[in-house]
């Protein structure tokens, strides 16, 4: 669906200048949208995935783990697939208000693509550079995007989701390869130089606030530099109609699931080209280790 397609349909949860703001934009704030309750399971599920990943000394495609990590203290990067590591991931994405919200402006066809438990941990949780989404996985049309939750409340100096307004509208798509045609999962030196600092907005809100993208918006994230760690839940879904030209680099048994509405008879294609992305079947990790130059190759 287009943009002024789905601004037809009635909103189901989000205002209509919310909805107008996002398509303009690229991005959206809602804070408190998530039930404490809510809230409270998806921590004790975080917490137990933690402890799980006190026993893994090496990074493997469920957990990413920062050099450092200790079973004694645990420092992830992230949990791969976490849909399909604790029930509760899964029961969230389908039966949580996310579902309307993203219905507000993607279409009543809302299809799941992946996620993914990013963590900054405490005192050095690391930075993620200014990159963009989509030619991680590219699709047939811009409608994926990325909804993250904060479990827990998120500051400045939190590491939170910075964002450029307006960037998921630059033509052309900048590369994310260096100049020797290699991968880097991030924006080149002459991109990131044309980012105007005093734009920036820091997506920065309480627990059960949600932070959302659209697949092409430029975005990056800080060190954390508080005594706290920072989870961020993080779901990438699209409209039905949106295909993916790629197998899923963090696929799921739930991979291509309608959460809400039907799935599509027809594939929505946009006329602008999307950056396609290295072959992953050599394996990968996660954007960290990817963009921190480590030996394993990673997709987002």
């Amino acid at each position: 669906m287009t943009p002024e397609q789905v601004l037809a349909i009635p909103p189901r949860v989000l205002k209509q200048e919310s909805r107008e703001f996002y398509f303009r934009e690229g991005y959206l704030l809602v804070e408190r949208a998530i039930p404490e309750e809510w809230i409270r399971r998806l921590r004790a599920a975080t917490e137990e995935l933690v402890e799980r990943g006190r026993q893994v000394s090496t990074s493997d495609k469920i957990f990413d783990l920062e050099p450092g990590h200790r079973p004694d203290s645990p420092r992830l990067r992230r949990v791969s697939n976490p849909v399909e590591q604790h029930p509760v991931f899964w029961e969230y994405i389908t039966k949580s208000p996310i579902g309307d919200i993203v219905a507000d402006l993607v279409g009543p066809d809302v299809k799941f693509h992946h996620s993914k438990l990013n963590f900054k941990w405490r005192q050095g949780g690391e930075e993620v550079k200014w990159h963009y989404d989509i030619s991680f996985w590219p699709h047939t049309n811009y409608s994926p995007l990325t909804v993250g939750t904060y479990l827990y409340d998120c500051g400045m100096d939190n590491g939170p989701l910075g964002v450029l307004p307006g960037s998921h509208s630059i033509e052309p798509m900048a590369s994310q390869y260096d100049a020797s045609g290699k991968w880097t999962g991030c924006l080149g030196d002459a991109d990131v130089a044309r980012i105007d600092e005093s734009k920036v907005v820091y997506l920065t809100g309480p627990a059960g606030s949600l932070t959302i993208h659209n697949c092409r918006m430029w975005h990056s994230s800080p060190r954390n530099l508080s005594d706290l760690g920072r989870p961020l839940l993080l779901y990438t879904l699209t409209s039905a109609d949106a295909i993916p030209y790629t197998v899923n680099p963090i696929r799921s048994k739930y991979d291509q699931s309608i959460i809400r509405g039907k799935p599509a008879r027809w594939a929505h294609h946009d006329p602008r080209p999307c950056l396609m992305p290295p072959d992953w079947s050599g394996g990968y990790t996660s954007i960290f280790a990817l963009q921190q130059q480590e030996e394993t190759a990673s997709a987002k």
